[in-house]
């Protein structure tokens, strides 16, 4: 009900015509909105704060943004970004999630199994040579053919560039490279990034404390969550000498204060046409919310069954549904007539003033485009989540999808490659390949269940793939056939497959291997189809949409969010809810009322040294905050800094308005909320008698 009333006050819709709302915006680094900060605040950021900024920020290969904050390489994020890389380093007795870690001595950190940060080190416009490519091609595909290739190239070159690079030589620091696709086509950027690996666990909570509250307190607020987590970098087995990190505040920032949060945000919409939004709202996200209530209650069951099934489920449940909250609340903002209506109407008038411009003209037929392409999509969109998108959830299933595309792959020229097995991308796959992440059978073969359970319940079970991948058995029983059967847990397996080539991998017994054998030849089809009928076209067409917004509104608008490196801004405010003020702060009085309120309920009971050290917090310490700032998904882990470039605080969540953010942003309701650099230094003091991290955090003080 809360978020239908807020929904139902949006008149401004972020569109390509819309006039940017107050604080709106994910913003590149290198193009920031100096005006508006200038105008509306005061505050023009340097060339050498967007700099320090931008090298102390990381992003997260396991997804989620942090921050380096001190001169010695730690590294601050959510304890949800983390909550991988603990699962991964618990054992049966010491379930690290449960019992939080904390690392006394530089000697007991633990380096944490295939995690990778970067750091963006340089950004050059690629547009012209990208789209360049693409001059004189046949058709669509052709031309998204050509820019796939001029991209690979130019990655390539790059890193054949970044091996020469003095400081990657003599301490070990990988440099990536990757070309970034911004206003959906319109641009293209080359990022440059230091790549660190070898990382190491420092400091998280108890996962209680972290995410109390649980599903039922997720996207609201007032929240009371401890939701951080700290990292070391590592070179060449000594901490890294940051040459940019991140100062403490210890005043912290005040109500109506300018703040900005750097970071990585995922994936947005804002610059789609209506069809396209319409296809989201009536295709993509009903499917999507179906297939996650399904997991949602199968992993329930498998989770009920024993207590060591909930705990080897419990991050796979968490992030369903933390997808499941999220998708209802952008569904419902699409499903609001007044937003899809706004939209038409900004669309109309951009197409009537291109239009009126005869050397614009012809791009008015961008919209028709992305609408056909749309149409194409609407007939393949359901087969192509169940054979190419639909495989997270078993681990060995993408390990044996990855060995085989990549033996496969690798025997192409590197232009005509899918995209992910690049040159340049060829570490993040062995990464992932050759993790020793924990692999628990009756977790994999519910998956395995799940995942075909559903292939055979959406294509039907006479489907002639659906036949051939069952191989005469139930769902269930070819689970536990491929599952038990497969060597891949074996690291050492999965080597001697890569290293064996194509070849070995056709000649493979392996069953997991068999199975996605059979799949891939369907799964690339469906792959093949949706890249050139309709990504392609997208791809065109919406760079036809950009050049017709620059030409008629300038550049002072920001792209759609890639999980590349963004600035946002606004000032720390609550909000006005069914007549009543929404506080901007919280505190930690206000964590125990809450407990007190929902005793009994588990997602609402703190861990015993937090009942233990009540007596010594000081309640009126400010514990989580909310600000305008414009986020999304991604941005987890996002430091919140001052003008002077201190960390005040630390972003982990939105409220239930920022859910429709994917497609719009309205600051009058639109909140990021954070842990507050003041909650965290008290509960690090008192609770958990962190000193030496406290410390270090303050460089030295």
């Amino acid at each position: 009900m809360r978020f239908r009333t807020a929904l139902r006050s949006l008149l401004v819709v972020a569109t390509l015509t819309s006039p940017l709302a107050a604080d709106e915006g994910m913003w590149l680094l290198n193009h920031p909105p100096t005006a508006a900060l200038k105008s509306t605040y005061g505050f023009e950021p340097t060339s050498a704060w967007l700099e320090h900024v931008q090298k102390s920020a990381v992003r997260f290969s396991t997804g989620g943004s942090g921050s380096i904050i001190s001169k010695d390489g730690l590294v601050m994020t959510n304890h949800h970004v983390g909550s991988d890389v603990l699962a991964a380093l618990s054992t049966a007795e010491h379930n690290l999630l449960d019992e939080g870690f904390r690392a006394a001595k530089r000697e007991e950190e633990p380096r944490c199994p295939d995690l990778a940060l970067d750091v963006l080190w340089s950004i050059e416009d690629v547009t012209a040579r990208v789209q360049g490519a693409a001059k004189g091609a046949a058709d669509d595909a052709a031309a998204s053919a050509a820019r796939l290739a001029a991209i690979a190239a130019i990655e390539a070159e790059a890193e054949a560039a970044a091996s020469k690079d003095t400081k990657a030589a003599t301490t070990g620091t990988a440099m990536k490279a990757e070309v970034v696709t911004l206003y959906q086509g319109g641009q293209y950027h080359l990022y440059r990034y230091r790549r660190y690996t070898d990382v190491r666990l420092v400091f998280a909570p108890e996962q209680a404390i972290a995410y109390f509250g649980g599903d039922a307190d997720n996207f609201e607020y007032p929240r009371y969550n401890l939701d951080c987590c700290f990292f070391r970098i590592y070179e060449n087995n000594k901490p890294l000498a940051a040459e940019h990190f991140l100062t403490w505040s210890d005043k912290g920032a005040a109500a109506e204060e300018l703040v900005f949060v750097v970071g990585h945000p995922g994936r947005t919409q804002r610059l789609f046409t209506n069809a396209h939004l319409e296809f989201l709202r009536d295709v993509e996200l009903p499917w999507a919310l179906a297939k996650s209530w399904r997991e949602e209650m199968k992993l329930a069951a498998f989770a009920g069954r024993s207590a060591e099934n909930a705990r080897v489920a419990l991050e796979d449940a968490q992030g369903i549904a933390n997808g499941r909250k999220a998708r209802t609340g952008l569904i419902e903002g699409l499903q609001d007539p007044t937003v899809m209506a706004a939209k038409k109407s900004d669309e109309d008038r951009m197409r009537t003033a291109i239009a009126a411009k005869p050397e614009l003209a012809s791009l008015g037929a961008a919209w028709d485009r992305v609408a056909a392409a749309q149409a194409v999509h609407r007939t393949i969109y359901e087969r192509r989540q169940l054979l190419e998108d639909g495989w997270r959830g078993p681990v060995l299933a993408r390990i044996a999808r990855q060995i085989v595309r990549l033996t496969e792959e690798s025997t192409k020229p590197n232009a005509e490659r899918l995209r992910e097995y690049a040159d340049a991308r060829r570490d993040t796959i062995e990464r992932s390949l050759f993790s020793p992440e924990p692999i628990h059978d009756a977790l994999e073969i519910e998956w395995m269940a799940i995942r075909l359970g559903f292939l055979a319940e959406r294509l039907g079970a006479s489907d002639p793939l659906v036949v051939t991948l069952l191989d005469g058995k139930s769902p269930r029983a070819r689970a536990e056939q491929v599952i038990r059967g497969t060597t891949l847990r074996d690291i050492a397996a999965r080597k001697a497959l890569v290293a064996g080539g194509a070849d070995a991998v056709k000649a493979s017994k392996d069953p997991m291997i068999a199975f996605m054998r059979a799949l891939d030849p369907a799964a690339r089809a469906v792959r093949q189809r949706y890249e050139q009928e309709v990504e392609a076209v997208e791809r065109s067409a919406y760079a036809d949409i950009a050049k017709a917004e620059f030409a008629t509104q300038g550049d002072s608008t920001y792209p759609d969010a890639t999980f590349t490196l963004r600035l946002a801004y606004g000032p720390v405010r609550g909000w006005t809810e069914a007549g009543s003020e929404v506080p901007p702060f919280t505190n930690y009085a206000g964590l125990y009322r809450r407990a007190d309120e929902r005793h009994g309920e588990r997602d609402f009971a703190l861990p015993k040294r937090w009942i233990d050290g009540c007596q010594a917090l000081s309640k009126d310490v400010p514990f989580n905050f909310v600000c305008t700032a414009d986020i999304i998904g991604g941005n987890s882990g996002s430091p919140v800094i001052n003008r002077a470039g201190e960390v005040v605080g630390l972003i982990f969540d939105g409220n239930i308005q920022s859910l429709v953010g994917d497609v719009l942003y309205d600051g009058s309701v639109n909140r990021a909320v954070a842990v507050d650099a003041r909650g965290m230094i008290e509960a690090f003091e008192k609770i958990y008698g962190a000193g030496e991290l406290v410390r270090e955090i303050r460089g030295g003080r």
